[in-house]
């Protein structure tokens, strides 16, 4: 009778909290990439016309540059009070153009982390207060441009939420050594203004009449601060006004699109479309450091519904119960299993995935990625075998009796192998052999490999919960 090969499972569980950025990230050594952003923290003078000091942050790639030059301008944290605020460094659209090349300069607004002054309210007057931030960036560009190892030849401006506002505001100066503007989300609230929606679509039309730099907007369909209604009138009211803009309307995000920028999951949406953004411009758009950007998260695959405790593979019971908290927990959050009943759990930070599989080449663990955020994305290693085997509908998958060629004993192993877990596969033999071949990443290969080396013609008899075995074949079971 064929060997029976079922795999015993202990659980490794490796649990790392953290909370996802949203612009402003906590302090923990994993909201950052593996390799060195030479940091440097500066004080830098703002508007000469109207003195207060800045607190900057530098980063640049390794080497000696001249590099181009990337300008990331910060939204508002509406939870603590402006002083309060992180300084603004650790933010994936930061990282992104580190591994496209550039040095990145990331300037604090006026009352925010650590910079002198406040800002100033004009009521629904947007567009002055834009204009004044755009004074101190441009203090910042010029502070940089002086600087031997930055191209101020090449510089492109970013930003998000106030951030992204202040973007346009600079745009509408006429820099010519910024090349292109990004407005993720782009925008700005005034607790003493009576309508956003007027006054934002008011800037937006000067802001469009004054630019000739061009621009690309991301805005999402459940963004919390700046929904369609109002992001759709800033963008036809700024090109309306001649300003050059494309729109990225990429639909619902998560949550909170207005929170995009900062989650892994929203490389998919903008890291294309800014990549051929910079292209078109003549800038850098290769990705020359990939060690900046963290794992790509994998496809759907529809396996199972996410909350499907008892589809995830490989599992006891204290696996499954590592699964209930993995669902508990706040997105970017990645599940990993491995065939010998292993699983991690990892969520939050910079590369949720890329430290679950750095754990599992830690513990040596042929891993594989089972859930990402509210989704499966895990491929049965079955799948190729029932694509090979289809269902016959020969017999039902517990009708044990309608299993050809079996003995008592064959009867028991299959028996066993109806409440084994899957991936397996049930092979019969013509000489009365029967076996199952449970867990692994190829249950398949391994049934026929032992039937060769037992010199048995065997045949598929189940795949799974399916039964694949057609009686037409029996004529090669000799």
């Amino acid at each position: 009778m064929l060997k029976k090969h079922l795999y015993h499972v202990t659980v490794i569980l490796c649990c790392f909290f953290a909370v996802p950025g949203s612009g402003y990230a906590d302090e923990n050594e994993s909201s950052e990439p593996p390799i060195s952003m030479n940091e440097e923290v500066l004080k830098i003078p703002g508007d000469s016309e109207n003195p207060a000091i800045l607190t900057v942050t530098l980063l640049k790639p390794n080497g000696s540059g001249p590099f181009p030059l990337a300008v990331m301008n910060h939204g508002s944290s509406t939870n603590r009070e402006k002083n309060q605020n992180h300084r603004y460094y650790r933010t994936y659209s930061a990282y992104y153009f580190l591994s496209r090349g550039y040095a990145v300069v990331l300037p604090m607004m006026r009352g925010y982390g650590g910079s002198e002054g406040k800002q100033n309210l004009n009521g629904c007057n947007q567009e002055e207060v834009g204009n004044r931030n755009a004074k101190d960036i441009a203090a910042v560009i010029s502070y940089m441009s002086a600087q031997s190892d930055i191209d101020s030849s090449r510089i492109v401006m970013a930003g998000q939420s106030f951030g992204g506002f202040n973007t346009l505001a600079y745009g509408a100066g006429g820099d010519v050594k910024v090349k292109g503007l990004i407005n993720f989300a782009g925008g700005g609230i005034i607790s003493n203004c009576s309508s956003t929606l007027t006054a934002l679509e008011k800037a937006a039309g000067h802001y469009g009449a004054k630019t000739t730099i061009p621009s690309l907007w991301f805005y999402g369909d459940n963004d919390s601060k700046f929904p369609p209604e109002i992001s759709r009138a800033m963008y036809n009211s700024y090109t309306a006004a001649g300003g050059q803009a494309e729109l990225v309307a990429y639909g619902r995000f998560m949550e909170d699109s207005h929170e995009m920028l900062g989650f892994p999951e929203g490389f998919k949406i903008w890291m294309p479309k800014v990549d051929a953004f910079l292209s078109k411009l003549g800038l850098p758009s290769g990705n020359v450091n990939p060690a900046y950007l963290p794992m790509d998260f994998p496809a759907p695959t529809n396996f199972a519904k996410i909350d499907d405790v008892d589809a995830v593979p490989y599992l006891n019971d204290q696996g499954r119960k590592t699964y209930k908290q993995f669902l508990e927990k706040k997105m970017p959050r990645v599940f990993v299993v491995t065939n010998r009943g292993g699983n991690i759990s990892f969520n939050g930070g910079f590369d949720p995935l890329g430290r679950a599989m750095a754990a599992c080449k830690k513990h040596n663990m042929p891993c594989e990625v089972y859930a990402v955020d509210d989704y499966v994305v895990w491929t049965p290693p079955n799948t190729q075998a029932l694509a090979q085997f289809p269902p016959s509908n020969f017999a039902e998958l517990d009708d044990i009796d309608a299993v050809p060629y079996l003995n008592d004993k064959g009867k028991d192993n299959y028996q066993k192998y109806l409440s084994a877990p899957k991936p397996k596969v049930f092979v019969i033999s013509a000489k009365g052999s029967a076996g199952s071949f449970v867990g692994g990443p190829d249950p398949l290969g391994r049934a026929m490999g032992s039937c060769q080396k037992q010199n048995l013609k065997c045949e598929v008899y189940a795949v799974d919960d399916q039964v694949v075995w057609k009686p037409s074949s029996n004529s090669s079971l000799r």
